[in-house]
């Protein structure tokens, strides 16, 4: 005896969003892990010379301010707004995917 297949159309799947959702997630911990080695790996001598530094833990910098008012050390901004961009996409699409799951138990 064979079982019926049941539609693929019937019931509309969430693996694109949770798939979509998991690289942004990927995304996210890449760029965390950039702004960490650079905060704590390439500058790491960087409060032994510095009279100004200024730490912020999310996302992780050190950063040196001069008399002239120059940063040395700060992360990039296309990477602390992929940082936060990726972590905006996650919630949301992890948020749909979780709605969506519960609608479809009902």
């Amino acid at each position: 005896m064979t079982t019926p297949h049941a539609d693929a159309r019937a019931a509309p799947s969430s693996h694109p969003l949770l798939g979509v959702s998991l690289a942004s997630l990927g995304v996210f911990l890449v760029s965390w892990a950039l702004c960490w080695v650079n905060a704590y790996v390439i500058h790491d001598d960087l409060p032994n010379a510095c009279g100004d530094l200024r730490r912020q833990s999310f996302p992780p910098e050190v950063t040196c301010v001069s008399a002239s008012g120059a940063l040395t050390g700060a992360n990039a901004g296309w990477l602390v707004a992929l940082f936060f961009a990726s972590l905006v996409v996650f919630v949301l699409l992890m948020s749909m995917v979780l709605a969506l799951a519960a609608v479809r138990r009902k």
